[in-house]
Order: structure tokens, then C-alpha cells, then sequence
């Protein structure tokens, strides 16, 4: 009999969760607490002294910090122990993810090369590549770069033009082709490179050295942040590969470039966290140093509202990543049980795309409005290039672009929903037919639960009808036609990122209660009240937004009697719980939630 998943991609739409079966960032154990120091003695002593000359490329600086990295092991953390790693969970990655996310410029060159730059080889290289370049890349002795993204070929990688055809003689392919937007490139010494091998309709995936003969780079790109990141585009002309560089055979590219995406945008979700707590302590600082008419400015209350709403949205972004997190650790250990031909860390990411997907937009969006927040607190001092929230807001508008823009993964959360609905990896539609079929029987006021986490979970549920009646109602409309309707899954999509975000929100505190008592955890229940208050508002522009767009006569009449009850918000009184959120930020002086 066949193992049964952990947990299902999606399926947060269909069934409750338990708190217990999710993990907080507060039941860290103390090996992963030494990791996140470790993490953050390095971006103190070693990253935050020299931003500028990072952000200058000075010659030779961002190797020598990441080198200096691999010397503490942290380049290594996902790297079995056999190929010179430490061999940690995911979850425990995610962490130094998260700390090292402070280090703008260089937070981008490490999440490259420990991320997209090494694990490619890891999960799918064989022994004797493993050998070869993850010993080297774990160290830190080499560093590493990813090449998918083509001038024609951006979201549509698998539309690129790189070439590869097999040498007479059978020990090489000859690549022939143009990489663009590659990070690391100035000073990578290993690249997975994506090709396509004579007329192939899906890519391969080869492992190139710098120092190979016919491979040549541009100079560095000028961009408008992440200025210390290197980015360079790079030629191939027939480039000779041997043979047993091909990674994981033939044809199989375009199915790790897929499911490294997985893993990297729910690894943007962890360096997300770090980039917006440095963001935010840098906001209470000034707030506790500027006077204005007589007085410090975090006593006026436009600004406890941007400072108690930068934590809510970073509180609820940490928990939906950890949450994540722990999935993909257990996914991991159902799928080594189940011994798949593919990798089992691999395959977990593939089942989590989901959920890599909201992570992906919904922290991006986030954290561009905590430094933009974070500017707007600063005043005119705020676009001086010499405050630190220059730099912070300048570096914060790539991560809607990166692995996959915002607009490519809202599409994917629905699409992707839709496709394991079809599958009946879940059941996705006999769930969504049942809830559009009792649109007439709606809840009312009295079936309000009077416990608090009940009326939490009975806000968050309405919203998962409202979401699958509209999924039962546009897919019977347009059926495959659906992903042409984007501004409709658009919609859509930002109800479900919100349901996920909410509940695992709720989890978190839920669970922290039953660690530490109800009278330790009052602001994270202000936290919770206006993230469910806000998921449920913004929930209701968005439904009317798609239903009046595909729906008409009697059903629209439904559709709109049933938005009004199922968005009809619990009354918070947000003024003050964000005020309650700004008051304990602005005595610690930094994020300590």
C-alpha cells in the first residue's frame, strides 16, 4: 500500500489544519539557533562594514565574503555530509536564508550560488559529479551561477535558443548561444547551463567551467539595485562540454530548471524575512531620533501605523515560510520512504509549488511596501543615498521579477490548483461543486463561532467557499479557455495567497498559545486580527472584481448575496491594535516579535 503524502500542495483549500501539525520559528532548536548566530556574527564582522565597496564591485570582494562563508560552513547547509555539507533540513536552511536576507547585494550572490548555483548538481548530478564540483562548491573553494534566461526566453525559459549537437567523435557537446541576467557571472567558476540538444523540444541541463575554451562575458550590467550583485551576460561559442557533464540525461532540463524555481522562491520567502526586519528596525531608529513639532515622530499616529503594519506583514509572511518549510522537510522523508526514481527533495519541491508560488508573490509585495514604508518614515532624509533605506528600497523591486515574475506565479497558484483538481491529486472540484451548489444556504450571524480562533477559522473559511465557488463557476464557463481570462486568475489568486497567509497566521499563534499562555501572546492576537481583517476586505474588491466580470442574471445575484456574507468582516478595532504593535517595536527599538 502506498504511502500517504504528509501534507498535499493545494490541499490548505479543501481540509483544516491542526496547529500541531505545523512548525513556528519559535520551536527552533538550539543547533539551528547557533547556525542564525553564526549567520549573523558573519553579516555583522564581514557584510554590513563594507556595502559600499560591495555595491562598487570592488575586485575581488564578493568572492572573498563568500568564500570566507564556505570557510564557517555556510555555504554547505543543504550539501550532504559525503560531498563536504552539513547535510540540514530544509527548515534550518530556510533560517539562514532568512538572516543572511540582510545582507542586500550579498544575500543575492549567496542564496545564488548555495541555491540555483549548487544544488542543481546536488539533487540530480550523479556520484562522480557530485565529486567533482559540490565538494568545491560547498567549501567555497568554487562558486557557482545558473544559466536559464535568454533574451527571447525569459518567463518562457523553455523557449530558449541555445543549442547543444554531440561532437563526431561522442566525447562533447557543442553549445552554441547567449545567457542573459546570469548572477555570479563575473566570477563563477561552475555553471549549470540549459540547452537544447539538437532539435530536442525540452531542454537539457550541462555543467560548464569558467575556464572551458568558446565561453565569453560581457561586461557587468548597470542596474537599479542589488548594485554589488554580479550580472553579466555570457556567449557560447561552440563550446566544447564532455559528455559526462550532461546533467541528469537527456531532456531533463526544463524539469530541474522547474523545480529549482520551486525551491527558490520559497527561499526568496526566507531572505524576504531578514531584508524586511532590517528594513523595519532601521524605521523604529529613526522614529525614536527625529523630532518633529516638539516631539519624536513615533508619537504621531500615521507613523505607528506604518511601522505596526511593516510587522504585521512581516509576521505573517514568517509564518506562512516556516510553515512551508517544514512541509517540504516532511514531504522529503514520505518521498525517501517511497523511494521515487526522481530526488526526493526534488519531487517535495514540485508537490509544494503551490505554496512556493504565494510565498513568492506575497513576500516580494510585502517587503516592497515595508521599504517603501521605511523611505517614507525617513521623510526627505529617506532619498538621501546616504540613509540605509536607500539602498533597501533600491534593491527591494527585483524580487517581484526574480524566479519568475509576480505576474507568471499569481497565474501559476490557480493553474496549478486547477491541474492537481484534475489529477484528483485532491478533490479540488467535488469540494468546489458542493460549496457552489449550497450558495443558497449561506451561513448567518448565529452560526458565529463565540471562541476567538473559531471566528478566525470561520473568516478564513468562508473565504475558501467563496474562492471554490468561483473555481466551480469560471472552470464550467471557460474550461481550458480559463488561463487566456488572467485578470480573472489574478483575482482569484490573491484571495487563495491570502487564505494561506491567514491561516498559517492563525496556526502560529494558536500554537505559541499553547506554549506560552494567552497572556504572552496579546500583540500576536493584534497581528492576527488585522491580517484575517485585512485578507477578508481585500477578498471582497477582489470576488466582486472577478464575478462581475464572467457572470450574469440569477448567478451574479448569488454571487453577490454570497460575497456579502462571506466577507462580512469580524469588526476590528485596527487604529489601536496597530498602535499596540508600534508602541512594543518602538521600546525594544527593533523587530521582536
Amino acid at each position: 500500500m502506498e504511502k500517504e503524502l504528509s501534507v498535499k500542495g493545494g490541499s490548505f483549500m479543501i481540509q483544516d489544519t491542526d496547529p500541531k501539525d505545523v512548525f513556528i520559528p519559535e520551536e527552533l532548536d538550539e543547533e539551528q539557533q547557533m547556525i542564525a548566530q553564526t549567520c549573523q556574527d558573519f553579516l555583522d564582522t564581514e557584510v554590513l562594514p563594507v556595502l559600499d565597496e560591495v555595491d562598487s564591485q570592488q575586485e575581488g570582494l564578493m568572492p572573498e565574503l563568500l568564500a570566507k562563508a564556505g570557510e564557517l560552513g555556510l555555504l554547505g547547509i543543504s550539501v550532504p555530509e559525503e560531498y563536504e555539507g552539513f547535510g540540514q533540513s530544509f527548515v534550518t536552511s530556510m533560517v539562514a536564508s532568512e538572516i543572511i536576507g540582510a545582507g542586500y547585494s550579498f544575500a543575492v550572490a549567496y542564496s545564488c550560488h548555495t541555491g540555483i548555483g549548487s544544488l542543481p548538481i546536488a539533487y540530480y548530478g550523479n556520484h562522480e559529479q557530485k565529486e567533482k564540483y559540490l565538494t568545491k562548491l560547498a567549501t567555497g573553494e568554487w562558486k557557482g551561477a545558473y544559466c536559464l534566461t535568454e533574451p527571447g526566453a525569459g518567463s518562457d525559459a523553455n523557449s530558449g535558443k541555445t543549442k547543444a549537437v554531440l561532437s563526431e567523435d561522442g566525447k562533447h557537446y557543442i553549445l552554441n548561444g547567449q545567457k542573459m541576467w546570469i548572477t555570479n557571472a563575473g566570477f563563477a567558476d561552475v555553471m549549470t547551463v540549459f540547452a537544447k540538444i539538437d532539435n530536442d523540444r525540452v531542454l537539457s541541463a550541462f555543467i560548464v567551467e569558467r575556464t572551458m575554451d568558446g565561453i565569453t562575458f560581457n561586461p557587468e550590467e548597470k542596474k537599479m539595485g542589488i548594485k554589488g550583485s554580479s550580472t553579466r551576460q555570457i556567449f557560447f561559442n561552440d563550446l566544447k562540454v564532455p559528455v559526462e557533464n550532461l546533467l541528469a540525461g537527456r531532456g531533463q532540463g526544463f524539469r530541474i530548471a522547474l523545480n529549482i524555481l520551486h525551491m527558490g522562491r520559497v527561499k526568496l520567502g526566507g531572505n524576504i524575512i531578514g531584508a524586511a526586519k532590517i528594513a523595519i528596525n532601521q524605521s523604529v531608529n529613526y522614529s525614536n531620533e527625529r523630532k518633529q513639532f516638539g516631539m519624536l515622530i513615533n508619537n504621531f499616529g500615521s507613523i505607528k501605523h506604518k511601522l505596526g503594519q511593516q510587522v504585521v506583514k512581516t509576521y505573517a509572511t514568517e509564518s506562512a515560510v516556516y510553515r512551508a518549510a517544514m512541509n517540504i522537510d516532511q514531504l522529503i522523508e514520505d518521498f525517501k520512504e517511497m523511494s521515487t526514481r526522481e530526488n526526493p527533495t526534488m519531487v517535495a519541491f514540485n508537490q509544494m509549488a503551490i505554496e512556493a508560488a504565494i510565498l513568492k508573490v506575497y513576500s516580494s509585495e510585502a517587503l516592497d511596501y515595508i521599504a517603501d514604508e521605511a523611505v517614507q518614515i525617513f521623510g526627505g532624509m529617506g532619498y538621501s543615498a546616504e540613509m540605509p533605506v536607500d539602498r533597501g528600497y533600491r534593491d527591494s523591486r527585483i524580487n517581484r521579477i526574480f524566479e519568475g515574475t509576480n505576474e507568471i506565479n499569481r497565474i501559476l497558484v490557480v493553474d496549478t490548483l486547477l491541474k492537481r483538481g484534475q489529477k484528483k491529486d485532491i478533490p479540488l472540484f467535488e469540494k468546489a461543486a458542493e460549496v457552489f451548489e449550497n450558495l443558497n444556504s449561506l451561513p448567518s450571524k448565529e452560526d458565529i463561532p463565540a471562541d476567538y480562533y473559531g471566528r478566525k477559522k470561520y473568516h478564513i473559511d468562508n473565504l475558501k467557499s467563496l474562492s471554490l465557488a468561483m473555481i466551480h463557476s469560471v472552470s464550467q464557463k471557460y474550461g481550458r479557455k480559463l488561463m487566456f481570462e488572467q485578470e480573472l486568475l489574478n483575482g482569484l489568486s490573491d484571495i487563495i495567497m491570502n487564505i494561506y497567509v491567514a491561516e498559517s497566521t492563525m496556526l502560529r499563534v494558536q500554537k505559541l498559545e499553547g506554549m506560552k499562555g494567552a497572556d504572552a501572546i496579546s500583540l500576536q492576537k493584534d497581528i492576527l486580527d488585522i491580517c484575517v481583517y485585512e485578507a477578508v476586505v481585500s477578498a471582497a474588491k477582489s470576488a466582486r472584481d472577478v464575478v462581475n466580470s464572467f457572470s450574469e442574471g440569477e448567478e451574479l445575484g448569488r454571487f453577490h448575496k454570497a460575497i456579502s456574507v462571506y466577507t462580512d468582516a469580524e469588526r476590528i478595532n485596527v487604529k489601536d491594535a496597530r498602535r499596540r504593535i508600534a508602541d512594543h517595536l518602538i521600546d525594544d527599538n527593533k523587530y521582536s516579535f
